[in-house]
């Protein structure tokens, strides 16, 4: 099936060893871990015929890409290689699913299919996922890789990264998410891949920081650790920690403080403590733009707190915009605005982009930087200079009027592969696998202290000749910081990545989850409002094998029969839909159309530490909605607890029942027969069970309606009892209270 290269040895190597195991593949950007791919799925397709082949990829431009190799690089007929993006509607994809042999897609849109039903991973016999290393927490590749390993009839996962992380336990955790057996990596210098490693070129330029900027810092430094020093005196800070606390230790701490709010802590220091860390980290991102941006970005973000002090109800911007020393930086901050001055960096850019493009007018230049604001700033400056056309590549997210659509971005790329531009100012969306050829020259405004950045934004030069990168440091400030944390994370990593791949069990599989048959499993199906869908709970109930629809509801988040819906909230959303006045609507909602309302409220939280409301309050609610409208309330504390008690439930009131129901509150969209079955399903003792066989007997609505004690009880399953219960409601006068 391949055709359009010969497989390198390494790349052969690495394949004999996918071909038997789940593998994590490891490679230098540029040396060809897509056509592993292409290899390894040639082989799945021809040992299973009848399978699919998946590949994922984090974005649209990505995956586009990697789509046109496969048609380039294999046998297959472009008609049988389906790209499935967020612009490709769900029913269309269902539609390409059924015929297509290859599939490449974005992850997120895929998990929704999977939830959704349309698509099943039963016959896929392959799934590689690029960019591997973001397979940890939440991310939808997490959640695809367990599914497939649940329900494939021929499992084989291909992990594919330039750089899987800078610890073993990140390492791990890719490799345990991904259900990974074995590890292929290879550095640039190993035998086998030397000979095809372009040679790259790297240069530090150094930059000092005029007089004018090391004032302003001086005043921002000083309200800095004004604001650490105040929460050591309240005793929240040890003050052995005060000095060289970092930006990820003290966003930890942040999170520390904001635990202690939600167990029910009210301290008023703790309070004060937490306002003042909000206003050390707004300095500390005001240091880092001086710092490493310039008086332009530093001059927005800062004016942006001003404006918002006058009419903010958050104390931190408040009592940072009349803290003496900000006040102070903001001054000659606003002072060098006006006067033009900018960060000594910019005019070294220039420098070398002039000289660059002087050299050799058909270069191509790409400039990394990571602030929206400082991009627009460089591609302005970049076409005031001769011979240089420029043009800004940022995300999706729409931020002071910029943002670019996934077209555009892949538009843009297009473009700058035509020569149309030759400088790109790109942001960190552009750090990640773009297939660029023959950029001759990467710069980095700034080192970032991130090993998988730093690797992945080198990784754009260098890939069909002799690559070169320039990245401009400012002496004395945290970009010197940033480069050797970036330089030893990236040493550390290959070094965590040998001790993961000999702690690796050779036969380390997780256990395919056995709980299927506790729940009756596809017997059991339940409806879900549409808005649950990315719910880490829902992911829990598909995993024990149960059916879902989702379907726009409006009353309940979860139908589990013709007479159960449970509306579903975490601690935060009860209480806040407490004082929004939203809960008494859905209680109300619940009780006039489910014979068994259900409240489930998930939370490890205590329900009276969330908000500050009186306790009694929440105790009066909870009673209203237990007594007088009969609703229980269940507390769960995890996703799975949930999970198994919906489950429970369901199983409990469909096992009778082996057929569909009609989910009560969702009559939009049903056929007239469904809604005839609706009606009489809701019938006191009736149900989907009985709905139909009435039906049958009598032919209508209004035939039930009319018929007799006597005349009901001639349906099966319908005795005394239940025929007088139907014939009361139908016929006993309605009485308002």
């Amino acid at each position: 099936m391949i055709t359009g290269f010969t497989p390198r040895l390494y790349q052969e190597t690495i394949l004999s060893t996918a071909v038997s195991n789940n593998t994590l593949v490891v490679l230098p950007t540029g040396l060809g871990k897509t056509n592993i791919f292409v290899m390894l799925a040639s082989y799945r397709l021809m040992k299973h015929p009848n399978s699919k082949v998946l590949f994922l990829g984090p974005t649209r431009p990505l995956i586009e890409q990697y789509k046109n190799v496969i048609i380039k690089n294999t046998s297959i007929p472009e008609e049988e290689v389906a790209l499935f993006t967020g612009q490709v509607s769900p029913k269309k994809r269902q539609e390409l699913w059924k015929n297509a042999r290859v599939i490449v897609s974005t992850p997120q849109g895929f998990e929704n299919d999977i939830i959704s039903g349309r698509i099943t991973l039963e016959d896929v016999s392959l799934i590689a996922f690029d960019e591997a290393h973001k397979a940890v927490g939440d991310y939808a590749y997490v959640w695809i890789a367990k599914r497939y390993h649940e329900t494939a009839k021929h499992e084989r996962i291909l992990g594919l990264t330039a750089s899987p992380g800078t610890d073993a336990e990140k390492i791990t955790e890719v490799c345990d998410n991904l259900l990974v057996d074995k590890i292929e990596s290879r550095k640039e210098t190993d035998y086998d891949v030397k000979d095809y490693v372009q040679e790259m070129e790297t240069e530090w330029v150094k930059v000092d920081l005029p007089e004018s900027f090391k004032r302003i810092q001086k005043f921002l430094n000083e309200c800095y650790n004004s604001k650490l020093a105040e929460i050591v005196r309240l005793g929240y800070l040890n003050k052995d920690k005060l000095k060289g606390m970092s930006k990820k230790e003290i966003l930890s701490m942040q999170g520390t403080f904001q635990y202690e709010i939600s167990t029910g802590n009210k301290d008023f220091d703790l309070l004060r403590s937490i306002s003042l860390l909000s206003e050390a980290i707004k300095t500390s991102h005001a240091q880092e733009l001086l710092e490493t941006q310039g008086i332009s970005a530093l001059f927005i973000y800062m004016d942006k707190i001003f404006s918002d002090a006058s009419s903010s109800k958050i104390k931190a911007v408040k009592n940072l915009a009349a803290d003496p020393n900000f006040k102070s930086a903001y001054m000659l901050v606003l002072n060098m605005s006006e006067a033009g001055v900018e960060h000594p960096k910019l005019a070294r850019l220039k420098s070398i982009v002039s000289d660059e493009i002087g050299k050799n007018p058909k270069a191509k230049i790409i400039v990394f930087n990571q602030f929206r604001d400082s991009i627009a700033k460089l591609t302005d400056e970049m076409n005031d200079l001769a011979g240089v056309n420029a043009v800004m590549f940022v995300g999706q997210a729409k931020k002071n009027g910029t943002g670019l659509s996934q077209k555009q971005q892949a538009g843009i790329i297009e473009d700058f592969k035509d020569h149309k531009y030759n400088v790109v100012c790109m942001s960190s969306v552009g750090e990640e696998g773009l297939d660029i050829p023959q950029v001759d020259l990467v710069i980095f405004y700034e080192p970032v202290p991130s090993a998988i950045r730093t690797i992945q934004r080198r990784g754009r030069t260098g890939r069909q000749g002799k690559g070169r990168v320039i990245i401009l440091c400012a002496t004395g400030t945290r970009d010197e910081a940033y480069r050797w944390s970036a330089h030893h994370k990236e040493k550390r990593m290959y070094r965590c990545l040998d001790q993961v791949k000999k702690n690796l069990s050779l036969t380390k599989k997780k256990a395919v989850n056995k709980s299927l048959s506790n729940y009756g499993s596809d017997q059991i199906k339940i409806y879900v409002d549409h808005r649950e869908k990315g719910s880490h709970m829902l992911k829990k109930i598909i995993e024990m094998g149960i059916r879902i629809e989702l379907k726009q509801l409006k009353i309940a988040d979860y139908v589990l029969s013709d007479r159960v819906g449970v509306e579903y909230k975490t601690v935060d959303d009860f209480v806040d839909s407490l004082v929004d006045g939203r809960l008494m609507t859905q209680v109300r909602e619940l009780k006039s159309n489910y014979e068994r309302p259900i409240i489930m409220i998930q939370g490890e939280k205590s329900i009276y530490s969330v908000r500050n409301i009186h306790p009694n309050a929440i105790r009066g609610l909870l009673s209203v909605i237990m007594v007088s409208y009969g609703i229980p309330i269940i507390f769960t504390e995890t996703n799975s607890d949930s999970a198994e008690m919906i489950a429970i439930v369901a199983r409990r009131e469909q096992e009778e029942v082996k057929r569909n129901f009609t989910p009560h509150g969702d009559k939009k969209s049903q056929s007239m027969k469904d809604q005839q079955e609706y009606i009489i399903s809701s019938l006191p003792l009736v149900g989907t069970g009985l709905a139909k066989p009435l039906l049958k007997k009598f032919g209508s609505v209004k035939a039930i309606v009319n018929a007799t004690v006597d005349e009901l009880k001639e349906v099966e399953k319908i005795g005394d009892k239940k025929a007088k219960q139907i014939f009361d409601v139908i016929n006993e006068k309605w009485k308002e209270n």
